[in-house]
């Protein structure tokens, strides 16, 4: 008998945009220009990391000093890319676009942070609050609709024009109607505006010219329309660029990467969404769809699926979507082992109990070429037991069965590469030297 044993909103909404057994496997001088000439690799092999949680705006030191110290780790855990939180300030009566000293620290400090991860070889992915805006001033009618940019030329000065009409409960907008939905936080932009979407152009060309970000996320793409999401993209040439597309329904998802021309990824939600419950339930006969492919976004369009088990607002203080804690890492052998773009999140990445189980997971993919096209093979998916072969080069399983009888890999043409709580993956001892 075979056992495996034995053979992973409202500050966020007020960017100011004027500016347990078995053990778990144990497995620089800034330079003075700030842009970025990283070559960056075949998308695909992305690996992102997300850079901060919900209380990183507090922390007592500045949060970009914290993020230098962990530029070692994340160039040996092989990540490519790191989320950065919004840049410019926030909910502050003096924050305009081209403030870069923010409650995370300082614009050098920003500066100096981007460039330690650029020496590794890392990119940095930028938060891009764009959909909505609060006002610097107040309009003749009371309503915070008045802008200020900052930049002393006109840029991002706005006034009430810029604003959808008929906002709820900002009543102050002339401008055409909302594209997309609702956000009920600060006013929301009319990015069908010329001028709007120049200036914002401008503003994250900017960013990359003079911080050196490679990349963008966008924050809450429902409230605006995909093409115009593309058209930012297009007219900025970000090397990565993904939206908050935050729904469970893997079509809509999928249909609003269309929507941008296939310029960005999304968050794959659906599988969170899918795994967590699967998880909780101890059902994991729900990750597989009737056509035998991953039931999550994965399933249908791969490389354009950024995937997470946890993020700033699903986790952290605000835990409104929260994955089981005690199965955190049968979720990351499920995504780092998987098609998509992975995503770590940093309180994760940070926590002994968790960092070399998945350290020891990302090398295991770097090491057999997993990226985010591979094909799943789903050898099965029952209440107890999930096991799929990736590239036919790694196996792995999740799932409290132990004995998975003949189900596992020959040995010893695959050996165990990591194990832990309920999971495990096995490599192809050849693989790893292809």
């Amino acid at each position: 008998m075979a056992r495996f044993g034995s053979l992973s909103l409202f500050l966020w909404s007020c960017i100011i945009i004027n500016a347990a057994s078995p053990a778990q496997a144990q497995a620089a001088t800034s330079p003075t220009s700030t842009v970025s000439m990283l070559s960056k690799t075949d998308p695909l092999n992305t690996l992102l990391l997300q850079g901060f949680n919900w209380e990183s705006a507090k922390s007592s030191s500045p949060w970009y000093n914290l993020l230098k110290g962990i530029v070692d780790d994340a160039a040996e855990a092989g990540i490519t890319d790191v989320w950065f939180p919004p840049p410019s300030q926030s909910v502050a009566p003096e924050g305009k676009l081209y403030d870069l000293d923010s409650s995370y620290g300082s614009e050098q400090q920003l500066k100096d942070a981007v460039n330690a991860f650029h020496q590794k070889g890392i990119g940095i992915v930028g938060d891009i609050v764009i959909n909505h805006r609060c006002g610097t001033k107040k309009d003749d009618k009371g309503y915070w609709c008045v802008f200020e940019g900052g930049k002393g030329d006109g840029s991002l000065d706005w006034g009430p024009w810029a604003v959808t009409v008929n906002d709820k409960p900002y009543a102050c907008g002339s401008g055409q109607t909302d594209t997309g939905e609702d956000f009920t936080g600060a006013p929301d932009v009319d990015h069908t505006n010329t001028k709007i979407q120049q200036d914002l152009s401008e503003w994250m060309n900017w960013l990359k010219s003079n911080v050196g970000f490679d990349g963008w996320r966008f924050d809450f793409v429902k409230g605006y329309a995909g093409n115009l999401v593309g058209g930012y993209i297009q007219n900025t040439t970000p090397k990565f660029a993904v939206g908050e597309m935050w729904d469970t329904d893997r079509q809509k998802v999928v249909d609003w990467v269309h929507s941008t021309g296939d310029r960005a990824s999304a968050f794959d939600f659906p599988t969170k969404g899918i795994l967590q419950d699967a998880l909780k339930s101890n059902d994991l006969s729900s990750l597989k769809d009737s056509d035998g492919k991953p039931a999550g976004m994965i399933g249908i369009l791969p490389q354009k699926a950024v995937t997470f088990i946890e993020n700033h607002d699903t986790g952290s203080t605000q835990n409104i979507w929260p994955f089981p804690s005690d199965k955190l890492l049968q979720g990351y052998a499920y995504i780092l082992t998987h098609p998509g773009i992975p995503t770590i999140f940093y309180d994760h990445f940070v926590d002994v109990n968790l960092k070399n189980g998945i350290k020891n997971l990302t090398a295991i993919r770097k090491r057999n070429n997993i990226n985010g096209n591979s094909n799943c093979r789903i050898i099965t998916a029952e209440g107890d037991l999930y096991m799929a072969a990736i590239d036919e080069k790694i196996v792995m399983k999740i799932g409290p069965r132990f004995d998975v009888g003949k189900l596992a890999p020959p040995s010893p043409e695959y050996g165990i590469a990591a194990s832990g709580k309920d999971y495990c993956v096995w490599e192809k001892k050849s693989s790893s030297a292809d």
